[in-house]
């Protein structure tokens, strides 16, 4: 299993993100009216824009708080973790961002600061015990509570702010 972020620090980047998001959004709702991307899902012409962006970040803030609990309550015992999780071409992950993308830009960033203010409350309550415990993903395998929370999580919403910086960047 991959190493985890101390608590602290997954906090840290949590509230980091958060104030990204929030420094970003001006200038994303500034572009105006953002056209839909033709192809969003996992084919390989996809080409996301802000709206696919939020609309995903929207919706997998949730989604993964969800699995994260599901792994804290399960308590599996060794050899037989909890399954969880879905892989990128989830058929309703992406009815999800087909439908999301097209609300106003600014629900959007309200709702991801409301995301990740509950993924802040929820890893400060965590305990140690509790982030080790193990979930079964169809793709990653065997991974901890504190996986789940670094990598679907704490990174990828460091990565989709870099996206969002880039898209700007190109406009």
């Amino acid at each position: 299993m991959e190493p985890t972020i101390a608590r602290s620090d997954a906090l840290a980047r949590l509230a980091a993100s958060r104030a990204a998001f929030a420094a970003i959004a001006p200038r994303v709702i500034a572009g105006g009216l953002w056209p839909l991307a033709e192809h969003f899902g996992t084919e390989p012409e996809a080409s996301w824009g802000p709206r696919e962006v939020l609309a995903h970040v929207n919706e997998m803030l949730p989604f993964w708080l969800g699995e994260y609990g599901r792994i804290l309550e399960a308590d599996s015992p060794a050899g037989d973790p909890l399954p969880f999780g879905r892989v990128s071409d989830d058929q309703v992950r992406i009815g999800v961002i087909e439908r999301d993308r097209r609300f106003r830009l600014a629900d959007l960033f309200e709702r991801i600061d409301d995301g990740i203010a509950s993924w802040e409350r929820h890893v400060a309550a965590t305990t140690d015990e509790e982030g080790a415990r193990v979930g079964l993903h169809p793709r990653n395998g065997e991974m901890t509570a504190d996986a789940v929370r670094d990598r679907m999580i704490v990174t990828h919403l460091e990565d989709h702010t870099a996206q969002l910086e880039e898209i700007l960047a190109r406009a």
